[in-house]
């Protein structure tokens, strides 16, 4: 699997590869956003998740995939770091604003910086049209924010505090996507940087998680909890997995974009899941996010 997968990089067929994996994890990206906005604590979610797809990750980690090369180690350190600042982040912005209002400026703000990092770190550019592209899609997606923000009635008061952190989280989702593009191209087997990455990320959530449920007053039943863990482990490791791979075998800021269709989904989320509302202004934005990246595919 891994033979194939690098035989496939730079190619036409990478391409189109790295196409469907940056949609899939688009879509699964926004079912994540949910699991872990959805009726527990966002802060138990994200330790429930991260505890599963961590032990999952494990006996892949020590007993299958190729153990890391030495300059993997300091690599790895820092994509933990970058990862736990990001998951404080966003489960800050979670508890402070509604779904749909904070999902779409965090994704909106990602992929505008993670194009920049590319060319700094990668030296990839991208053609006018894409750039054209590039501004559509944003226009869908803070377009999008701006409409869930006239219409929210409900936390209003934390909504400045939201919206600050939705746009910091961007900022760390730009950082992650480009500094994992790098670590994923930095080893010679990409599954070894996912095996280990899944294991060490999901090392330090769960224990915060598990003290914050501990001193609750009204503490949740684990057995719910942990199987939206389970559920949000396997998301995780295809989400997430899907882009790494993506942004070795292709252009990472194309993939960047490419995965921020995500905010269409996570709005058919927050409509027929969370039953938030949705109305043919927001279906004419999630529109003209979806031109946005069609935008940028024809135009590469």
């Amino acid at each position: 699997m891994s033979d194939w997968l690098i035989s496939l990089e730079g190619t036409e067929s990478g391409h189109h590869l790295a196409l469907g994996l940056a949609l899939m994890a688009a879509f699964l990206h926004a079912v994540f956003g949910a699991l872990q906005k959805g009726r527990h604590d966002p802060w138990l979610s994200r330790g429930a998740i991260d505890a599963s797809y961590g032990l999952m990750a494990a006996p892949f980690a020590l007993f299958v995939v190729p153990w890391p090369e030495a300059h993997m180690w300091p690599i790895f350190a820092t994509v933990w770091l970058i990862h736990i600042l990001y998951k404080c982040l966003q489960a800050l912005a979670y508890t402070k604003g509604s779904y749909t209002v904070v999902y779409p400026v965090v994704r909106g703000t990602g992929p505008l910086f993670t194009v920049i990092g590319a060319y700094l770190l990668f030296a990839e550019t991208f053609s006018p049209t894409q750039w054209f592209g590039v501004a559509v899609l944003l226009a869908g997606i803070y377009g999008l924010a701006a409409y869930n923000l006239r219409h929210l009635t409900a936390e209003r008061d934390t909504l400045g505090v939201a919206l600050t952190l939705a746009v910091i989280t961007g900022l760390f989702v730009a950082l992650y996507t480009t500094y994992d593009a790098y670590g994923i191209r930095a080893t010679a087997d990409p599954f070894t940087f996912l095996a280990w990455f899944f294991m060490i990320d999901g090392a330090t959530m769960p224990i915060y998680a598990f003290l914050r449920w501990r001193a609750m007053v009204n503490r949740p039943a684990p057995g719910p909890l942990m199987l939206r863990g389970f559920v949000g482990g396997i998301v995780a490791f295809l989400s997430f997995g899907s882009i790494m791979l993506a942004t070795r075998l292709d252009k990472v800021g194309e993939a960047a974009v490419l995965r921020e269709t995500s905010t269409v989904f996570a709005a058919l989320i927050g409509w027929l899941v969370l039953k938030e509302t949705v109305g043919p202004r927001r279906i004419a934005l999630m529109a003209l996010i979806a031109l946005g990246a069609v935008i940028v595919e024809m135009g590469g």
